[in-house]
Order: structure tokens, then C-alpha cells, then sequence
């Protein structure tokens, strides 16, 4: 392998590392409080308000219902604003942000839903806030839950930035294309589908141990 080959390909990686991980916190910060929003909002539970659960579950139906490749598109005016540009590492965070947020919202709130009720009543009859039972019930015991939830999503993101490059995101997607597929170079077009299958190991092998470790933790 050329040197040339090698210094193209340690470029995208980090490019992609770098998306992943600016748009996985992003999101993070966004999703998580939206998919509590939508848990404790839903029928029965501690803060009931039917109008605005299904708002909230609405917004996120929709957000979960357009393609990565239309979203994309759809708010390079928005990327613009934001970036000032729609073609690049930075332009690419915001739909990736944008696509991953709806997700975790769901993978929250889908995670908060197999905490042990017995539990929420035991904490309320001891008289503890809606704020105590958030912090010091519901996010430990689904803490599991909502890590698992969130490697998948990372995964996700690695897969979108992928489709990213096609449109001048950067990236392993962008090398693929403009080496791997214009060029007519296999080697190139090898060489970034296996980084990105260690990539999406290592993510998975990563969550699977956190999610062990917490896991552990509860018993």
C-alpha cells in the first residue's frame, strides 16, 4: 500500500470519527431529555399530558419517517445557516444530528418503558419528586437500555455519514466513491469497507461492555 493510499485513508477515517462523534453527542443532548419528555408525558405516567405527548410523538414520527438522503437534501438551506456551508465534515453534522435525534427520542422512551412500576410507586408513596424519580429511578434502572439503544444508533450514523460522502460530506463514503467507484479501485474500495466493519465491531463491542457494566451494577 502506497503512502498516498494510506495518508487518503487515515484522512477519512478520522473525518468519519469525527462526524460520528460530533453528531452522536448532538443528538445525545437533543434526544435524551425528548425521550423522557415523551415517557413521562404518555397516559398513566408521573407528568400525564396527553396534548403534548402526542405532539412530541408526532415531531418524532415524522423526523423517523424521511430517508437520511432526503433529509439531507431537505435542510441544506438550514445547513447553510448553521455552517455556512452545505458541503463538508461540518455541513454533514447537522442532518446526521438531525437524523439520529428522532431515534434516540424513541430509544428512550422505549427504554424507559420496561422500568419496573413497582418501583415509580414505591418512590412516589415514599413521597420523592418528579425530578428525584427521573434522576434517581428511571434513568439508572434503563440505563442499560438506553446505552444498548444508543450503540445502535452510533451505527446508524456511521452508516448515514457513509451516504454523506456522496453528496461531498467526507469521509469513508466520499473515498469509496471518488476512488472506490469512480476510479474503477478496488483495493480502495476494500480497504474502506473493512475500516468501517472494525469500526462498527469496536462500537458494538465497546456498548456491549457498558451495557454488562451497568447491568452488573443494578444487581
Amino acid at each position: 500500500m502506497s503512502q498516498t493510499t494510506l495518508f487518503l485513508l487515515l484522512n477519512a477515517s478520522l473525518a468519519t470519527i469525527y462526524m460520528v462523534f460530533i453528531s452522536s453527542i448532538l443528538a445525545t443532548i437533543v434526544g435524551l431529555p425528548l425521550g423522557i419528555l415523551l415517557y413521562i408525558t404518555r397516559k398513566g405516567n408521573i407528568l400525564e399530558q396527553k396534548s403534548i405527548y402526542q405532539i412530541l410523538a408526532a415531531i418524532v414520527n415524522v423526523g423517523r419517517s424521511i430517508p437520511f438522503i432526503i433529509l439531507m437534501i431537505a435542510v441544506i438551506p438550514f445547513t447553510r445557516l448553521i455552517v455556512g456551508t452545505s458541503i463538508g465534515m461540518n455541513a454533514a453534522i447537522v442532518p446526521l444530528s438531525l437524523a439520529a435525534m428522532p431515534f434516540i427520542a424513541r430509544v428512550v422512551e422505549n427504554a424507559l418503558l420496561e422500568v419496573n412500576r413497582g418501583l415509580i410507586e414505591a418512590a412516589t408513596a415514599m413521597g420523592a419528586t418528579s425530578w428525584q424519580i427521573i434522576i434517581k429511578v428511571l434513568i439508572p434502572e434503563s440505563l442499560p437500555g438506553i446505552i444498548n439503544g444508543l450503540t445502535l444508533t452510533v451505527i446508524s450514523l456511521i452508516g448515514f455519514s457513509a451516504m454523506a460522502g456522496a453528496v461531498g460530506g467526507g469521509g469513508l463514503g466520499d473515498l469509496a466513491i471518488r476512488y472506490g467507484y469512480h476510479r474503477f479501485d478496488v483495493s480502495m474500495m476494500l480497504m474502506t469497507i473493512i475500516i468501517m466493519v472494525v469500526f462498527v465491531q469496536l462500537i458494538q463491542w465497546i456498548g456491549d461492555r457498558m451495557v454488562h457494566k451497568f447491568s452488573h451494577h443494578k444487581r
